[in-house]
């Protein structure tokens, strides 16, 4: 649009430069419509690189608003995924620290679980040890009565030999 504008410009000028120059003086005899032609296109040139620099710089607002709303949009969305990663490392943080403490919990019980099992078991063997030594005692008794009042020790075997099992149970 530039050149249309220069190229009437010019025109205008070469009709003034070749325009007949009245004697002893620095006036010159112009073509009225001619003149007022090379105006007129002049004119329209000129509008024209205005219709078109105002729509350059509506185009330019309507790019630039856009991203501005772009960019606030991005600032928007970052904000967002901040606060997103922000939370989620807290919910992290605070799901580390419930599982400690869930884990110190179960460590605390069960802890006291072995100690009732092994009091448990200690009591059971206890009474099962009792009543062994019990039913030793009986069998030493009835061994002795069968041997005729020889009380047997523990380690004392001296009779096994002299024991004649029934016929059945024999090998």
């Amino acid at each position: 649009m530039n050149a249309e504008i220069e190229n009437r410009l010019g025109d205008v000028r070469s009709a003034v430069e070749q325009a007949r120059s009245m004697p002893m003086s620095s006036s010159v005899v112009l073509n009225r419509a001619e003149l007022l032609d090379l105006l007129d296109r002049l004119h329209d040139a000129i509008g024209a690189g205005f219709s078109q620099a105002q729509r350059v710089m509506g185009d330019r607002d309507a790019v630039v608003a856009s991203g501005q709303a772009e960019a606030q949009e991005i600032v928007r969305n970052a904000h967002v995924e901040r606060e997103k990663l922000v939370s989620d490392t807290d919910v992290y943080r605070l799901a580390q620290e419930r599982a400690e403490e869930v884990r110190a919990e179960a460590e605390r019980e069960a802890g006291g679980l072995r100690q009732e099992a092994d009091e448990y078991v200690e009591a059971k063997l206890a009474n099962f040890e009792l009543a062994l030594e019990h039913t030793l005692e009986e069998v030493r008794r009835g061994r002795a009565r069968l041997s005729g009042g020889h009380v047997h020790g523990l380690a004392d075997d001296s009779d096994v030999a002299d024991i004649v099992l029934p016929e059945h149970l024999q090998r």
